[in-house]
């Protein structure tokens, strides 16, 4: 990951922060039930990247969100940031959201994953009518 510059990330409250490369070794929007069902959003968007590059202030809650997938959160405020399993350990990465970056635009997502998953009207959401603000 030669070239690569940090970015930084926080939790809504600011009690967790973090820095980490703004090269991932893989970038994805993922629609598992599990992604949806921790988050109440129909999809997330994860950048996996070395879990040694990742630098933090502040202590994440770390649970088990399935039986073999750890999720880290800031308990303050309860934004999701982490989410590791014993696979991306073996590898020696952690995938970090991409909503959290203080730039969420550094990272793109790359593909799409767990489709099968994917609730049905996310399909034709780009269809729906679009406001940059809440419509009055």
């Amino acid at each position: 990951m030669r070239g690569f510059f940090m970015i930084q990330g926080r939790c809504r409250c600011g009690g967790i922060q973090f820095e980490m490369p703004d090269q991932a070794v893989l970038s994805t929007v993922c629609y598992c039930n599990d992604c949806r069902r921790q988050s109440g959003a129909p999809m997330l968007a994860w950048a996996m990247v070395p879990a040694v590059s990742v630098t933090m202030r502040g202590e994440p809650k770390v649970y088990a969100s399935s039986e073999r997938g750890r999720r880290s959160f800031c308990c303050a405020c309860g934004t999701g940031l982490f989410f590791t399993n014993a696979l991306l350990e073996q590898m020696g990465m952690v995938q970090v959201r991409i909503a959290v970056l203080d730039d969420p635009d550094a990272i793109a997502p790359k593909m799409q994953v767990q489709t099968a998953d994917r609730i049905g009207w996310m399909r034709s959401a780009h269809t729906l009518p679009a406001f940059e603000r809440f419509p009055t």
